[in-house]
């Protein structure tokens, strides 16, 4: 069985957002004051610094850059398979056998260079480079023929002792090889000779061979020389390059996003008794930017410490319009302050089960496999709802403990602990890794087929307060009428994903939650969809279409006791669940204009928000530019 490598850290959108923060769960209507402008301050009063797009996992390379970006990601999990020979150190890093020059016999001298590891690119290089401007360019040599005597005597010599076999077997056949080529070529296998002649494995080398080899070397003296002073300009370069680099143990990636995102005007109904808008929902176009940067370290090969920074400048529009559900999956709002949105570490602890522990940057979204193609905050759906089933981002997690075990290479699970503040040194009740809010859940990841991808989840979460933690549709759990209370939460949920061809995936999701109070009596049960279909490929290659139509979570049923019911606030607090539905429905184009720029427009239309027929339909637009380096 392959080793199993902790997965890396890529394009820190290329998949999973954060689960939301500190911005508006639901509106929040005071009783002194009637009609109640949705604020910052209606907020848990604990909440952590800002909502942050933490870093994903991407899987490692079997290559000798250790840290390799994977854009089209299959998941985003802790392990995956990879290659034996993984190297966390950089192929620049490599150092070269020293140069020796052994002997045949006395009387024949083989002018062996150093042997590469591989063979090296034959390429003119820039005229700056004094020492590769020095070395006869390739297209100034003439072509060694099949019919030539030097073709035919590498030949008998590579079946004789095969000295070429794993190395370099281009030259074999009919095709004709430039002199350079054919020089390396005989360069190997003289090193191969010579290291059977050390063993005493080719005493029976006869002097016609001998005289053989004396003749290559002699009409190829120049090629080989090359050979040795191009391997030296290599040498050169990697000490240059390992005294230079930013590291030899860590990769620095990042991510800039710049949008310009607007709203249309809406009547908002506050009081839902009796269908008349009390006030206008009123936004601006606005031009935000949020950028991230990544720091992946690794100790032993076999392990990952991730180190991430944010800062953005894009909050929510909730507090405009009332009600949440039309958050975009890019939001990070930071005042352009530099904050800290994942501190964590990675590593197997055998050969088919990785642990991710670390006080930012672990929960539900980043240590369960990501199902939904269009995930990604840089580069999938520009809706947060979009991003994943709302119930894993119940308990609005930072830090915490996961696991992810390969059961086998089509079943696999994953387990999380996480606190939404596990730092906080003050009221234990409110914060801390077992106050406060906190959350524990599991996911079973199957792949019964080689094009179908199914994860059932499991979320329970403890909340101090009355807010639920999916930070779209019905997050606010009892009236705000009545004092807040804390709940205890059980979430189920299943999210699909069937690879139709190479251009066409469909999908979708759907969510059960149902909250118990801890001092009253009753439940508060929510649900929630989603369809989808992704449409890779669209127009070109890179490029990717998306269609979502679904329900945010929405309050089903809730029989608290009269004064408490959410639902019905605004007409006494009584039993019953929401008489309306909201409906998402949301288009993207994502233009990936190069290996390191992609163009978003897209256009998000929620029917009935907030549950509510009374309201305005809310159109969101957005165009989103994402720039990787």
């Amino acid at each position: 069985m392959s080793d199993i490598s902790l997965l890396m850290l890529g394009v820190l959108t290329a998949g999973q957002t954060s689960p939301p923060s500190n911005l508006p769960e639901q509106p929040v209507i005071q009783s002194d004051n009637g009609v109640q402008q949705l604020t910052e301050e209606n907020l848990s009063p604990i909440s952590p610094p800002a909502e942050i797009t933490p870093p994903e996992f991407m899987q490692h390379e079997s290559t000798s850059a250790a840290i390799t970006p994977d854009v089209n990601h299959k998941y985003q999990n802790l392990l995956n398979k990879s290659h034996k020979n993984n190297s966390w150190q950089n192929s620049a890093n490599q150092e070269l056998p020293a140069e020796t020059t052994p002997q045949l016999s006395p009387s024949v001298q083989l002018q062996i260079s150093p042997e590469s590891p591989a063979i090296p690119e034959f390429s003119d290089t820039s005229d700056s480079d004094e020492q590769m401007s020095q070395v006869t360019s390739v297209s100034q040599l003439d072509d060694v023929q099949p019919t030539d005597w030097a073709f035919s005597a590498l030949q008998s010599l590579v079946e004789r002792y095969g000295c070429i076999a794993g190395k370099n077997e281009n030259y074999l056949g009919n095709s004709a090889v430039n002199r350079y080529e054919f020089a390396y070529s005989l360069n190997v296998c003289l090193n191969h000779i010579q290291e059977l002649i050390n063993k005493n494995q080719a005493n029976s080398v006869s002097q016609a061979e001998l005289d053989q080899i004396q003749r290559l070397q002699t009409e190829f003296q120049t090629e080989l020389q090359e050979v040795i002073q191009r391997i030296d300009v290599l040498e050169n370069k990697n000490v240059e390059l390992k005294s230079h680099q930013f590291s030899t143990t860590t990769r620095l990636f990042g991510q800039a996003i710049f949008s310009i995102q607007g709203t249309n005007t809406t009547n908002v109904d506050l009081f839902p008794r009796d269908g008349v808008p009390e006030r206008q929902g009123k936004t601006s176009l606005t031009f935000t930017n949020s950028v991230q940067l990544t720091l992946a370290t690794s100790f032993t090969g076999k392990d990952l410490l991730i180190t991430g920074l944010s800062a953005g400048n894009l909050g929510s529009n909730a507090s405009l319009v009332s009600h949440n559900m039309g958050r975009l999956s890019f939001e990070s709002n930071t005042d352009n302050q530099v904050v800290i949105n994942d501190l964590s570490y990675r590593f197997l602890l055998a050969d088919n089960l990785g642990v991710v522990v670390g006080s930012a940057g672990v929960n539900a979204a980043t240590t369960f496999r990501g199902i939904n193609p269009l995930e990604g905050s840089g580069d999938g759906a520009i809706s947060q709802f979009g991003q994943r089933n709302p119930i894993l981002n119940i308990g609005n997690g930072t830090g915490g403990i996961g696991f992810d075990w390969e059961i086998s290479d089509r079943i696999s699970l994953q387990g999380v602990y996480s606190a939404e503040i596990p730092s906080f040194p003050g009221n234990s009740n409110a914060a801390g890794f077992f106050g406060g809010r906190y959350s524990a859940g599991a996911q079973l990841t199957l792949a019964p087929t080689d094009n179908l991808d199914i994860g059932i989840d499991y979320i329970y979460s403890h909340s101090p307060n009355d807010l639920l933690g999916t930070g779209i549709g019905d997050a606010q759990l009892i009236s705000p009428f009545a004092p807040s209370t804390a709940f205890n939460t059980h979430a189920v949920g299943a999210t699909v994903a069937w690879r139709v061809n190479d251009n066409l995936q469909l999908g979708g999701w759907g969510g059960f939650s149902t909250s118990k109070p801890v001092n009253l009596s009753g439940s508060v049960e929510t649900t929630n969809w989603m369809v989808f279909a992704a449409l890779p490929n669209l127009g070109r290659a890179g490029n990717l279409g998306g269609i979502l139509v679904g329900q945010p979570p929405k309050i089903s049923s809730s029989n608290l006791p009269d004064g408490f019911n959410f639902p019905n606030f605004s007409n006494g607090g009584t039993p019953g669940g929401r008489s309306d539905t909201s409906l998402h429905v949301e288009l993207f184009y994502r233009a990936q204009l190069n290996d390191r720029l992609s163009l978003t427009p897209g256009l998000l239309v929620v029917f009935n928000p907030d549950h509510n027929a009374a309201n305005d339909t809310l159109i969101v637009g957005a165009l989103r530019a994402a720039f990787r380096f």
